[in-house]
């Protein structure tokens, strides 16, 4: 007899989705790398208090997720690594939900003590936008509504709060600066939220037939698979040339581009869809590739940022004239 222990643990790790944290961490590690492209200063201890609360709550959308959909049927037979499988105990998922929704909370209040109260009311408006996506009674991502409501909260919402968390203690008590920096959020998070997107987006190829079934009605379902894979390209090219027109149009610097590096993941994730798109046993893990695009393309953003005014340090040094004795 074969031992069950070593697909029960990949089970688990699939279940657990850790990669799907570069998620999460994304809005706020583009705010430490525009706010470093500026020449403002970055709070440290902001930054990884901001970073524990924000994938916090991300396990709580992912966990209470699973709960909601076992409650529709949609992952009875089709998704073997959902928690509530797994376990056999809705209510105990249930509870790891709450817990993590309560901790990460707690930890976002306290870096709104530290900045300004609109950074927790924000990031409530994102639980709202994530618990309306599967929860009772609205189900809008039952609804193919799950990329636009994913797009606000880690596009301008979750960016627009990391702005505000990361600035010093007296720079957001200062008269305006707790005003909601609406239009930075917009410029520098719709490219990467665009990415998000596109990894939600591919994680319906593999089920269309189950979804379908249970009446859960995503863009893929709605689509067919072979008009939804006609559509990735366009994601990609609209995310990376969201992030690039700021540089085209002179607002950020050309280390910006180093968002590029995400392409390599892009194209292989375009190729497979476009050659596979109906084939669910080849493109289970299609969502990865998006991942590592999402993750690639938008560290590489906040890096060049972050790296502009120490190469812009570089390049005065190197064109300043040499001193005659």
């Amino acid at each position: 007899m074969s031992d069950p222990r070593p697909e029960r643990r990949r089970l688990w790790k699939a279940a657990i989705k850790w990669p799907m944290y570069a998620v999460a961490v994304m809005p706020v590690l583009l705010a430490a790398g525009w706010r470093r492209s500026q020449g403002l200063p970055v709070s440290g201890s902001q930054l990884l208090v901001f970073l524990l609360a924000a994938v916090l709550l991300l396990a709580w959308e992912n966990l209470s997720n699973d709960v909601f959909d076992a409650d529709t049927g949609v992952d009875a037979s089709g998704k073997p690594h959902s928690l509530v499988n797994l376990t056999g105990r809705r209510d105990r998922v249930a509870g790891w939900a709450n817990a993590a929704l309560l901790m990460g909370l707690l930890l976002m209040g306290l870096v709104a003590l530290r900045s300004t109260p609109a950074v927790f009311g924000l990031v409530l408006l994102c639980c709202g936008l994530g618990y309306i996506y599967q929860g009772p009674p609205f189900r809008l991502g039952y609804r193919g509504l799950g990329e636009p409501l994913c797009w606000l909260a880690f596009g301008p919402c979750a960016t627009a709060a990391a702005l505000l968390a990361l600035a010093p203690p007296a720079q957001a008590s200062a008269p305006g600066g707790g005003a909601i920096p609406w239009g930075t959020a917009l410029l520098l998070g719709s490219g990467p939220a665009l990415a998000t997107c596109l990894v939600l987006f591919c994680s319906h190829f593999h089920q269309v037939a189950e979804d379908a079934f249970h009446g859960k009605r995503s863009p893929v379902v709605r689509l067919g698979t072979a008009r939804a894979a006609g559509l990735v390209p366009w994601f990609v090219a609209a995310s990376l040339g969201l992030q690039w027109a700021p540089v085209l149009l002179g607002w950020w610097p050309l280390s910006a581009l180093l968002g590029a590096i995400g392409l390599p993941p892009a194209r292989a994730l375009i190729q497979l869809l476009g050659q596979a798109h109906d084939q669910p046993e080849r493109i289970s893990g299609s969502k990865f590739l998006a991942l590592r695009f999402q993750a690639l393309s938008g560290l590489g953003l906040a890096v060049g940022l972050a790296l502009a005014p120490w190469l812009a340090r570089i390049g005065a040094a190197g064109a300043a004239p040499l001193q005659g004795p």
